[in-house]
């Protein structure tokens, strides 16, 4: 598939939240990234349902919700509800995983899982077959603006290698840490998600971020020359 590129609202400015994402709508962006933080899973506190749903209002693209919080299981409908069209959960914070992909797919939206750093591919394996998308954290999540954890890119790299083997196409999410500098190289391991926060939003002007980002698909083989 061709890769796909999700600013990361962590990073935009709240206090001009429609502008930006018009900005980068406008730009090319593919689907626009909300990390939800609860200050229990990670140490940080973000939004919830009333934002991802004035969100909604104002994207004519697909909201990637990344559920970074405890007991997920009580929020995704309400999420869903709101306008959230991919969902992703932490393996670390479901105590029945294969319940709560179930749950998200009942809602009609793509059904995500999102590893920690440290933790191993392996814990993907018994749930590999129901997924809609795997997403690889590359950097510790709950702040943004931090920098790439390099063992990111050999984790992409088995993740893709096992999902061939497993005969599963789904596509691999990256977060953390990404820019132009080392996007190909993600590409290359086999990421085709790419989610971009302070290297989108931090730049002096979006639009031209957005368009570097895409220009770097496109020497990756990730999109058509």
């Amino acid at each position: 598939m061709n890769a796909l590129l999700a600013p990361s609202l962590l990073s935009a400015d709240f206090v001009h939240l429609a502008e930006d994402i018009a900005l980068v709508t406008e730009a090319g962006a593919d689907l626009l990234h909300l990390d939800v933080m609860d200050g229990h899973f990670v140490p940080n506190i973000t939004f919830g349902p009333p934002v991802v749903r004035a969100i909604r209002k104002a994207s004519r693209i697909p909201l990637d919700v990344h559920l970074m919080i405890s007991r997920p299981d009580d929020f995704i409908e309400e999420f869903a509800r709101a306008g959230a069209d991919w969902i992703s959960v932490h393996v670390e914070a479901c105590s029945h995983l294969h319940r709560t992909i179930q749950l998200i797919k009942s809602l009609k939206a793509m059904a995500g899982v999102a590893l920690n750093p440290a933790t191993p591919i392996s814990a993907l394996e018994e749930i590999v077959s129901e997924v809609d998308y795997v997403l690889v954290m590359s950097v510790n999540p709950g702040f943004g603006g931090q920098n790439f954890i390099h063992s990111a890119t050999s984790k992409i790299s088995k993740l893709s290698s096992l999902l061939n083997d497993r005969g599963r196409s789904v596509p691999i999410e990256v977060d953390g840490g990404v820019g132009p500098r080392n996007v190909q190289e993600l590409l290359q391991a086999g990421a085709r998600v790419i989610v971009a926060g302070n290297s989108i939003f931090g730049a002096p002007d979006p639009r031209a971020a957005v368009a570097a980002m895409k220009d770097a698909f496109k020497k990756a083989g990730a999109l058509p020359a």
